[in-house]
């Protein structure tokens, strides 16, 4: 498995490109589509899936034109669903960058689902608190956090949807009991651990 980072985006949002071999996934495709499918067609990489850990607007402005370049399916959680079409939903409608859309999803995600992309398991988990459709993709010893863990940090919680309580309890139920040496891959900001987030992170420390 090689994981490629993408940093892309007025908002600087970490766009993952997870490939094996000649297949690839790619995870929170915001913006910049050409610089993505040039990696794509630089590697002669085929996309097998779309997956956004969220629906905000900085983590699903890419999916339109990757859909139509290489028609790979799009998931997204169920809570999330309406932020694909919805400007108002995705807070695009607030961001004063203009509307963002996105085709609607082709799999919609519950939580517990394991999907079988690019050779690889791609285990799904709902973490609703920075907004009610957040999900971590878990591969091998490796955590897609989008916005609900970060280095050091947690996500934002004063966006409609959002939910303190909901976060933390994702935070102690889903995310913590997993081995602590698991890389920790966030939608903003460098990579950590969850050895490293239990003990530093002041968001976790003594609260949980």
């Amino acid at each position: 498995m090689e994981i490629t980072l993408l940093t892309v985006g007025e908002l600087a949002v970490n766009c993952y490109l997870v490939s094996q071999e000649d297949r690839a996934v790619v995870i929170d495709p915001g913006d910049d589509a050409e610089v993505i499918l040039g990696v794509l067609e630089e590697r002669s990489l085929k996309l097998e899936g779309i997956i956004n850990t969220h629906g905000h607007f900085d983590h699903i402005g890419a999916n339109g034109a990757l859909k139509e370049a290489t028609e790979a399916a799009l998931y997204i959680h169920r809570g999330d669903a309406q932020c694909l079409q919805d400007a108002g939903a995705n807070l695009s409608q607030w961001a004063g960058l203009g509307p963002v859309v996105s085709p609607p999803a082709d799999e919609l995600l519950s939580g517990g689902e394991v999907l079988q992309l690019a050779g690889l398991e791609f285990e799904v988990f709902h973490t609703p608190g920075h907004s009610p459709g957040c999900i971590c993709l878990k591969v091998e010893n490796v955590l897609f956090t989008g916005d609900t863990l970060f280095a050091g940090s947690v996500g934002r919680v004063d966006f409609p949807g959002s939910s303190w309580e909901s976060l933390m309890k994702s935070l102690k139920e889903v995310i913590l009991p997993l081995d602590p040496d698991t890389v920790i891959y966030p939608g903003h900001g460098p990579a950590s651990t969850l050895r490293a987030e239990k003990e530093h992170n002041p968001f976790l420390t003594g609260r949980l």
